[in-house]
């Protein structure tokens, strides 16, 4: 019986590696890296301005979006409708509707406006004295006028201003809800210039961090030729510049909330002001641990694909990816 040839596993055991010995490599790649990154710092906080600069623009555009829903959702101003009247009606009947009006549980205020206060409103605004007295009747009707309360939902006011256009004498009712249509307006493009923004700043931080890294392997160049040459493989010789993307995203994505954290600080009076003259509460929705959260990773995230476009492009042309 012919004797087993021994097979190089036989002569040239592989020694059994520790379980953590892959976390413990991929922890010294990572020292590495923050070693390197410390050590050209003035780059680095370049980047990591740049990168952050690049997240906190979508990121307040996102943030605006989602203040303005909420001052959608939860607006304190004065808002109603204007019950008009047709012209000769009988005087008594605005008085009437306007008695009725004041009884409904969801009216807060209303107010009655004659003609004749009507025409002296339109003489204080136009000046036009000698034109109003050549005419020979009052041409404006009377007209009631209903503020509802604060917390009367659009849906309900609807109603009530489809009861009140088939009451007897009224001629139009005019729901006030031009705020409302300006505001969803003033949202869709937000959301559509946040979306933009956020495209073409996000291709802009993977660039930026691609740039970044593409120096950081040229300034290693010999070191990764001499691994080529002993036969590392191309994951390991790409490892410590994924590190280092990430560390540019992290840093990145700090500077962004940083600076989110400042402008809102900076805004914080102005918007008060601007929300109480509107009978609202200052609450910046948001801006949160998620939210920072979400900055860190995204950043994280592009900067990475950076790294990963210029380790494959570098690393193609020395012929070793």
């Amino acid at each position: 019986m012919m004797a087993r040839k021994p097979r190089s596993a036989d002569i040239w055991p592989t020694p059994r590696r520790p379980w953590d010995a892959g976390l413990r490599a991929h922890g010294g790649v990572a020292r590495e890296s923050a070693t390197f990154a410390s050590g050209r710092l003035g780059t680095t906080l370049l980047v990591w301005l740049l990168i952050g600069i690049a997240l906190a623009l979508p990121a307040a555009l996102y943030l605006l979006d989602r203040n303005l829903a909420g001052a959608a959702g939860d607006w304190r101003g004065t808002h109603g409708f204007s019950v008009y009247f047709e012209v000769g009606v009988d005087a008594q009947t605005p008085v009437d509707a306007a008695s009725r009006l004041a009884a409904e549980a969801d009216i807060h205020a209303v107010r009655l406006v004659t003609p004749a206060d009507a025409l002296a409103e339109l003489r204080a605004h136009l000046g036009a004295d000698d034109v109003l007295d050549a005419l020979d009747d009052n041409p404006l009707p009377a007209t009631v006028r209903a503020t509802a309360r604060p917390d009367v939902p659009v849906a309900r006011l609807e109603a009530l201003v489809a009861r009140w256009a088939d009451a007897p004498g009224v001629d139009a009712v005019e729901l006030e809800k031009a705020w409302l249509e300006r505001l969803a307006a003033v949202r869709a493009v937000v959301g559509r210039v946040g979306w933009m923004v956020a495209a073409l700043l996000g291709i802009g931080a993977v660039l930026i961090a691609a740039a970044s890294v593409r120096l950081a392997i040229e300034a290693r160049l010999d070191e990764l030729q001499v691994r080529a040459l002993i036969g590392a493989n191309v994951a390991a010789m790409r490892r410590p510049f994924l590190y280092l993307g990430a560390i540019y995203g992290l840093g990145g994505g700090l500077v962004a909330a940083m600076l989110m954290a400042a402008a809102l600080a900076w805004l914080a009076a102005p918007l008060r002001r601007l929300f109480e003259s509107y009978g609202a509460e200052v609450h910046i929705a948001g801006f949160s641990g998620a939210f920072v959260l979400a900055l860190l990773g995204t950043g994280v995230v592009l900067a990475t694909l950076g790294a990963t476009l210029a380790c494959r492009k570098r690393l193609r042309e020395m012929d070793v990816a």
